[in-house]
This record gives C-alpha cells, structure tokens and sequence, in this order.
C-alpha cells in the first residue's frame, strides 16, 4: 500500500478511535460553572484563545472546584497554550474525581514521561486512562525501555505491529528503540526492509536512518539517503547534515536517544499523521506534548505554532516560533513560519523585516526572497518586489521549476509599474518554462487586450486565453478575459455568453459585472447595461472586488451613457467586427 494513501486512511482510523474516547459532557457542570467566567470561557476556547481560556475556566473553577468539565476545559486551554506542567495538577484532580477525560489521560501520561516515572506509565489501567490504542502500546513500549526491559519494550512493538494498519508505526519507533539502545545495525535492518519503506514514511524517518548510518560509519550510504529523500535543493538543516557526512563525521542520533524522547516522539507520530485530518485544536493537544518532553523536537514546535497560526491565534504562534534558537539548524523554517504569521497577523512591516534579515542571513536562499517578493508585491511595493525576485532569480538554477512562477510574478510587478516592455518580456519568459499555465496565459492574453497594441496581438490574446479557458473553465476571471478579448474584437455577441457565465461564477465581482454591462450595451441591451453597472458599484461600495473597478466612469457610464464616455476619452467607437 502506498505510504501516502496509508496514512490517509489510518489517520482517518486515528480520528475515529479518538472520538470514541469519553470525554467530560456539558451536562455535568453545576449551575454555577455555566455563568459568567465559565460562558467568558467558552466564548474564548470558539475563539482558540487558549490564555483567555485558560483565565476564565480557572477563575470558574476557584467559585466550583469539584466540576469536571471546568477542570477539563483548565487541561485543555494549559496544554493548548504551552503550559502543559500547569495543565498536570489540575489533570490529577480530574482523574481522582473519577471523570473520564481524554485531555485529562493526555496530560498525566505526558506528566509521567516528563518526570520519567515510566513505572506509572506502565501501571495506568487503561479502561479508565486509555488515549489512543496506537499511542498507548507506544507508550508503554517506551516505558519499558525506560525501566531497562527492552526485551519487553521488543515484544510490545511486535505486539502492535501485527495489525497490518499499524506496522510502519511499530517498526518505526521499535527501530528507534534500537538505536537508542546503541544497536544501529538491528536499526538499519529494519529501515532497509521492504525496500526502505520506513525511510519514506516521514521527514523524520528519513534523517532518522541517515543518522544511524552515520553511526554505522557509513557515511556515502547516508548521503545517498539524504539526497534520495530530499533532493539536492538548498536547505540550511539539510545543508548541514550533508556538509559533516562530506567531511565523515558521525551525526548524533538525535531523534529518540531517550526514552522520554521516545515518548515525545510518538506524540509527534500522531499529531503528523492527524494533521489534516482531525481539529486543528485536538492535534495540537500531542504536539503540544511533544515538544513539552523534548524542548530540542524542533519539528514539534514548528508543528504546533503552524497549528496555532492556522487556528488564527498569531500572537502565540509567533511567540511559538521564537523558541528556535538562532544557532538551530531550523531556524530558517522557524523564521519562515513567523514572517508568514506575523503576515497574516496584518504586520506586513514586522513580516517583512524578518525576511529581509534572513536574507541578510541565507542570502543564497531563493526562497527567502521569493517570499520576501510576494509580500512586498502584495503590499504594492512593487519596485521592492522586483528587486526580491532578482535576486531569487540569480541565485536559482535554471532547470529550477519555480522560474516559471518568478518570472510571472515579476512580469506582473512591472506591469504595475507600466513598464510594459520588461513585463512581456517576463510573462513570455514564463511561458516558455511553463507555456500551458493558465495564470500567465491569461495575465499576458488579458495585459495585451488592454494594450491594443495591434490586431495582430489581439489574435494572439484570443489563442491564449482560449487555451486557458479550456484549462480552467470554472474560473471566472479567465472566462471574464475571453469574453473581454471578444469584445475588444468587436464581436460584441461572441462575448455575451462568455461574459454571463463569468458573472455567474464570480457574480459579486465589480469588474466581471461592469465588464457584461459594456458587452449589454454594445448589442443594444441597454437596461440590462445600466442594471449591471448599478450591480458594480454597490458591489464596490460593499468592499466587494480587488479596487480595479473604476467607480466614477461607472457612473459616467450611467448618466451619458458607454458611447459619451468613450468619445470623451478619445477612444474609438463601438463598431462591431466584419462578419459579427
């Protein structure tokens, strides 16, 4: 079975075993947890607020210190936020209350791993402290490695690994078992078996077995690892490894060399394979474990603040990049990561001002200023976007698949500067790596309709976005450029369709609209022109619309009428094409 379609399904399985899991029900909490901080509560758990969570269900909990559900929702909103050694008291008492929490069992598992008392661990009585089936064999295994019963700890991942669905989990971490133990060969054996199926399971996998080469001593064996999993593409981690193996030095088996690390890694396991799949808010519950029992799992606090930016809550996703070090392999990802946040966040100036030092740091990263470009293109700045792409541009071979996509973006900044010379140059540039693209196709085919720089080039406009048309058919604003381009042609009823579809796929869009109010009124439909001119401008006084709309001709289009206008701006007359 593929790797990529197992982990689809047992990520789905994960889910549903999860949810069989009982949780604490709304119905148990008192009357006096349902008013004030307990409703403040829950309005910010909606909201992902996991501090302002974690305030109000505490303050909620001092008035009715024996209420399940408020001591749940404390566990929850404290692990959510980072704070899983504040969520363990609280998760002690739930579980002494005899309620069943799966947050609550989450918590004083992770609680146990962290003080490294494997022994509680393996004493839990798991029909009332049971997480997952999957996360609690793994557990248990690494429990018993940190007794010293690594023949026990052999047996369970054997256990686990006899359901089919599970095996690549219980191979995976019984190897990493084996090389915590020092036994790298017995590792390597079980990466290199069905033909190194393990080694593609994840990231992580990947430079788990390049590492445990390395100690084997086999270090031509482990670049062929690396560069077979990743390619040969710039990345500092990456870069890194590949530079110490070039230079035969053993990389350190970092990924599980302790028990609790083991522990912390099978968290990761599940928080990975349910990302995507189950509630951005339950995954972050293991990846937030994770990263508690082992602060140097990078992965899984690049994970959980990637959780937390895509739940909206910036702030402690940015907060959750920052504990990267500078002097860490990964630094880049994590600044990556805090520059896209604090985008998002609506801090373009902070955004950008993190990626314009990790230039000054990666500079021969394309990347970087790839992503410094776009945002700088998005901010209009496109005089500072051009220079980004410049440089990503020299600094990118140039068999790379993402010129095509630079020269576009480049193309289209120049075309914003009017500087149309340069802007075609890139857009036909792009075509050439790309020449079925939609996007450039229609961005050019569209650029030269609006040039009229010839008949000529508006034939060649019409073949373009014909040909993305039919590569994307569903796509309002190229359907909007064919029927344009038709009626830039003259060929007034060849664009009434196309123009009518396009605001039936885009029909709050004041562009589309004021475009099928043009093409109404050059076939003589003028009240329906008027109609959808009026549509336009309340679309633009709702915000609606990416400001191409040009309001006041709109509505000198309205009082004089498409003719008048024209004629006042000193273009030519409506005349319909020979043959139309």
């Amino acid at each position: 079975m593929p790797i990529s379609h197992f982990r689809s399904l047992t990520a789905l399985a994960l889910v549903a075993l999860s949810a069989s899991g009982s949780l604490v029900t709304a119905q148990q909490a008192s009357a006096e947890g349902l008013a004030g901080s307990y409703l403040a509560g829950r309005a910010a758990t909606f909201e992902s607020d996991f501090s302002a969570a974690a305030d109000y269900y505490t303050r909620a909990l001092v008035r009715d210190p024996s209420n399940p559900l408020l001591m749940e929702n404390v566990v929850f909103a404290q692990l959510a936020q980072g704070q899983m050694k504040n969520a363990i008291p609280v998760a002690e008492r739930l579980l002494q209350s005899g309620a069943r929490s799966q947050a609550g069992n989450i918590v004083m598992a992770g609680g146990f791993a962290l003080a490294e008392d494997f022994q509680a661990i393996l004493d839990r009585d798991l029909d009332t402290r049971a997480i997952h089936p999957l996360v609690d064999g793994l557990i248990e295994a690494w429990a018993q490695m940190g007794v010293g019963s690594v023949d026990k700890a052999i047996a369970v991942f054997d256990r686990i690994g006899e359901e089919e669905a599970l095996r690549p989990f219980a191979a995976y971490h019984k190897a990493l078992a084996l090389a915590s133990a020092g036994n790298y060969g017995g590792a390597e054996e079980l990466f290199a078996a069905n033909d190194g199926q393990l080694t593609r399971l994840s990231r992580r996998s990947a430079l788990a077995r390049v590492e445990i080469q390395s100690q084997l001593g086999e270090y031509e064996l482990a670049l062929a690892t690396l560069n077979g999993s990743f390619g040969s593409g710039s990345d500092p981690a990456l870069d890194d490894m590949r530079t110490r193996l070039e230079a035969e030095e053993a990389l350190g088996f970092s990924i599980a060399s302790t028990a609790r690390d083991g522990i912390a890694e099978v968290f990761f396991t599940l928080a990975a394979v349910m990302n995507g799949e189950a509630a951005n808010d339950f995954v972050l519950m293991y990846a937030r474990v994770a990263s508690a029992l082992s602060p140097q799992h990078v992965d899984a606090v690049l994970l959980s603040a990637e959780l937390l930016d895509q739940l909206g809550r910036y702030e402690l996703s940015i907060a959750t990049y920052k504990q990267v070090p500078s002097d860490h392999p990964e630094y880049y990802a994590a600044e990556m990561g805090r520059a896209e946040a604090l985008r998002r966040a609506a801090k373009p100036d902070a955004a950008a001002e993190v990626l314009e030092q990790l230039v000054g740091d990666f500079p021969t990263l394309p990347q970087v200023s790839i992503s410094l470009g776009d945002l700088l293109r998005q901010q209009e700045d496109y005089a500072g976007a051009i220079s980004a792409y410049d440089a990503a541009l020299s600094n990118m071979s140039d068999d790379s698949r993402s010129r095509w996509f630079l020269h576009y973006a480049r193309g289209i900044s120049y075309e914003r500067l009017k500087d149309w010379p340069k802007a075609e140059a890139d857009f036909r540039a792009s075509l050439a790596l790309r020449p079925d693209s939609p996007q450039v196709l229609n961005y050019l085919g569209y650029s030269l309709i609006e040039k009229e720089d010839s008949p000529d080039k508006l034939d060649e406009a019409l073949g373009m976005i014909e040909q993305a048309v039919a590569a994307q058919p569903n796509s309002g604003y190229i359907v909007d450029s064919l029927g344009w381009v038709f009626y830039r042609l003259g060929r007034y009823a060849d664009a009434v369709g196309h123009m009518e579809r396009a605001v039936e796929l885009m029909p709050v869009d004041p562009v589309v609209n004021d475009h099928l109010g043009d093409v109404y009124w050059a076939v003589g439909r003028l009240r329906e022109a008027e109609f959808q001119w009026k549509r336009a401008l309340s679309f633009i006084k709702s915000g609606e619309g990416d400001g191409e709309a040009d309001p006041d001709r709109i509505r000198s289009k309205l009082e004089l009428g498409l003719d008048a206008v024209l004629e006042q701006e000193g273009a030519a007359p409506l005349q319909v094409a020979n043959g139309d």
